[in-house]
Formats: structure tokens, C-alpha cells, sequence
């Protein structure tokens, strides 16, 4: 049979190597089934994303300043754990050669390549709060500290020049490894040389530490910092754990989009949502478990400066949200997505990532909105205040304005890697289990 009729290249076939099909010509692969015309979505999403900004600004000059600057964190936070989300699980399907994801890779890469702009999100809090407001969220950035013992001990890590240089590493980082992914699959789409996905797998080797210590660190600092008394070590994993559980929701939410628009058909399967679904119901339990974990071991040592962060959550209003993320991120999700048939239909599995993105709303909030209490009325601030439009806004500006360039990104290349090594392997993926 010749290479022309068996569909393998063998044109660079070296001995006891494993030749893979080169399907690129399959129907399903047709420029129109893996190509957006438009940018309307794009374009509504940003206008969403804008408004809502500009209400968040409106809630800081009528309302409370402390408030709508934490409100607007929250959402770049969300908008920076998806993205980062998707980098995270670029660079694990590429280390273990998950041939299933070979559809969803671009995908991935294009999430991946927003990390450094929702980082910049995400970095203009602190900046604001460090030149403009003084220290109305980060507490270590308030002058009426300046002489607490605690902040004393950690007064070399709170350095300004230290801080907002380690910020500008992580973006960096984020910059460098998504350019990189995505300019080496771009290469491959044109050239079809195989060798670039190694060259990537061997880039993700070292990558992946870079990326675990830069998300470790910037949830230290842009979100346990917030409070420099309190410290927990397993901070860094538990907003890990909030970035893979939104980062796949937010990848089903795109998937189902372009399905409904009639792209990807025979590319993105039933086969495929299920692995998704059980991406996502895997990390809804690993968030739980390193939710608890910290709980746990902080209620057990019973050490003041980590117990006071809780002990401010569960009062005032703010444990009836505690109780909500016990339930909503945890319960509800865990018995919904054990089901087989929930993890294998589109718009069940879409509801449940518009649900886990809700969560991580709450999360977020429940971090950080108790840190814009700036009198005992607005210390019981909760979800039931009359002021919660801020909160809503803050949370739709960073995530429409995430979904946006998400989708921008998407059409301004193939939503699909076509030379992918295991694009054969992809497409005709099934599952058993």
C-alpha cells in the first residue's frame, strides 16, 4: 500500500520510531469547520466588560472606594485563574502526550496567551492601592502600621521595590511560556514539522515549575497579602486549585460556544466533553480537599494571626457565603458530575462550568471583600447588602472582558492545531469508563 493511500507520511520515517497518520485533509479539519467568521461576540463581550468597569468606577466615587477596588480584584482574579487555568492544562496535556486533547490544544494555547493581560488586570490593585489610596486593601501598604512587630518580620518580603518587582517576573513568565507554545504551534500549522510539539513538551518540563512557583507566589502576594498577619502554606495550591477548576469550566463555556455556532463538528465530540467532565468534576474534588485541608489544620493549631482570618469570615454576615462554598463549589457540583451522561452532554456540562466560574466568583469574594471593611456597617457587608451591584459589576467586568479577548484570540487563527502528531488519535478518541 502506498504512503499516498495509507495516509502516513513516511517521507522522514527513521527505524524503530512510530509513524502517525497525517489526517490534516480530513473533512472534519475543513477550514470552514475550524475557523470563525466575525468578531460580534467578541466585540458584545468587551462592551459588557466595559460597562460594567465603568459601574464599578461609578460605585467607587458614590459608594465606597475601598469597595469597588476590591470588587474590580475579584474579577480580574476570576479572568487570571482561567487563563492561567488554561496554562496550566497546555502544558500537562503536552507533558503527558494526551492524545484526546489534540483537538482542544488551541484552544488552550489561545486561553494561555491571556495569562500576562489578566495578570496587568490583577496588578493594577495593588499598584492603586499602593500610589493613590494608601493601603485601603493591602494592610502592609498602610503607613499606620508601619511599626506592627509582625510586618517588621516580614518587612524584606514587603519591600515596594521587591513586591512590585516580583510582580513584573510573573508576568514575565506567563508572557514568555505562552509566546512560546503558541508561536511553535502556529510554526507546526504552517510547516507541519512534528518536531515542534517535543520542543514544546520539553519547554512544558521546566515550564510547568516556572508556572507552579509563579502562581504560588502571585496568590501570595495579591491575595494572602491582603492581611500580612495572616499566612498559610497552602495558600498557593488552594488558588491553584481554583485556577484548573475554572480554567476547564471556562474551556467547556468556549467549546459549547463554537459548537452552537456550528464549528467544530466531528472535532470536538462527546468523547472529548466527557474528559472535560471528569477534568472538572477531579478538581472540584481537589479543591474541596485542600479547602478543608487548610481549614482543618489551621482550626486544629489554633494559632491567632491564621485563625483570625477565618474567625472574621464566619461572622457579620459573611459565613452565610462560607457555608455557600461548602455546598455550591464542593456538594452540588460533586453529586451533579458523577453522573456519566451529565459529563457527556454539552449543554449539561456548560451548566456546570457557568456554575463553577460562579463559584469562583464567591471564592474570590470571600477572600476579598472582607478586606474593604472600612467601618462596622460596611465590615457586615455581605452578599444581601444593597450595594451588592458593585460586586456584580467588578465580577462581570473582569470575566466578560476575559471572554472577549478569549474570543478575539480564537478568531484571529484556527481553532484547531491541524498538524498535531496525535490530531489522528483525537479524532477518533472514545472513552470506556
Amino acid at each position: 500500500m502506498s504512503s499516498a493511500t495509507s495516509g502516513l507520511d513516511t517521507s522522514k520515517f527513521v527505524p524503530g520510531t512510530i509513524v502517525l497518520p497525517d489526517v490534516s485533509n480530513d473533512p472534519a479539519l475543513k477550514r470552514e469547520n475550524i475557523t470563525i467568521s466575525g468578531s460580534t461576540p467578541s466585540t458584545m463581550l468587551l462592551g459588557v466588560g466595559l460597562i460594567a468597569l465603568v459601574a464599578t468606577i461609578v460605585g467607587g466615587a458614590v459608594v465606597s472606594k475601598q469597595h469597588a477596588l476590591a470588587s474590580f480584584h475579584v474579577g480580574a482574579c476570576t479572568a487570571l485563574a482561567m487563563s492561567l487555568g488554561g496554562l496550566f492544562f497546555l502544558q500537562a496535556t503536552s507533558l503527558t502526550n494526551a492524545g484526546w486533547s489534540a483537538t482542544i490544544r488551541r484552544l488552550l494555547e489561545n486561553m494561555a496567551s491571556l495569562a500576562p493581560i489578566c495578570g496587568v488586570l490583577a496588578a493594577i490593585t495593588p499598584i492603586l492601592d499602593f500610589v493613590v489610596f494608601k493601603g485601603s486593601l493591602f494592610t502592609w501598604m498602610n503607613p499606620e502600621y508601619s511599626s506592627d512587630y509582625l510586618l517588621s518580620k516580614k518587612a524584606i518580603f514587603f519591600t515596594p521595590v521587591f513586591f512590585f518587582g516580583r510582580m513584573g517576573l510573573y508576568l514575565v513568565i506567563w508572557w514568555y511560556l505562552s509566546r512560546v507554545y503558541v508561536a511553535r504551534s502556529l510554526e507546526q500549522d504552517r510547516t507541519g514539522d512534528r518536531s515542534l510539539s517535543a520542543k514544546t513538551r520539553f519547554t512544558a518540563s521546566w515550564g510547568m515549575i516556572l508556572t507552579a512557583l509563579s502562581i504560588a507566589f502571585c496568590a501570595f502576594d495579591w491575595l494572602m497579602s491582603f492581611d500580612f498577619r495572616f499566612f498559610s502554606t497552602m495558600w498557593g495550591v488552594y488558588y491553584f486549585a481554583g485556577c484548573a477548576y475554572s480554567g476547564i469550566a471556562a474551556l467547556i463555556i468556549i467549546t459549547q460556544a463554537l459548537r452552537n455556532r456550528g464549528l467544530l463538528k466531528g472535532v470536538v465530540t462527546d468523547e472529548h466533553y466527557h474528559d472535560l467532565g471528569k477534568l472538572q468534576f477531579a478538581f472540584t474534588v481537589f479543591w474541596a480537599y485542600i479547602a478543608f485541608s487548610q481549614y482543618f489544620l489551621i482550626w486544629y493549631s489554633n494559632i491567632p494571626e491564621e485563625t483570625a482570618w477565618y474567625v472574621a469570615r464566619k461572622q457579620g454576615g459573611w459565613e452565610y457565603l462560607f457555608y455557600t462554598l461548602c455546598f455550591g463549589h464542593f456538594l452540588v457540583p460533586f453529586l451533579v458530575l458523577i453522573f456519566r451522561d451529565v459529563k457527556r452532554k454539552g449543554t449539561a456540562l456548560t451548566f456546570m462550568a457557568g456554575w463553577a466560574i460562579t463559584m469562583q466568583v464567591l471564592d474570590m469574594i470571600f477572600i476579598v471583600r472582607p478586606m474593604a471593611a472600612i467601618n462596622e456597617v460596611e465590615a457586615q457587608m455581605a452578599l444581601t447588602n444593597k450595594h451588592i451591584w458593585i460586586d456584580a459589576a467588578g465580577a462581570i467586568a473582569g470575566i466578560a472582558i476575559f471572554f472577549g479577548l478569549f474570543w478575539r484570540v480564537c478568531a484571529s487563527r484556527p481553532l484547531v492545531a491541524v498538524h498535531d502528531p496525535r490530531m489522528a488519535e483525537a479524532l477518533h478518541h472514545k472513552n470506556y469508563v
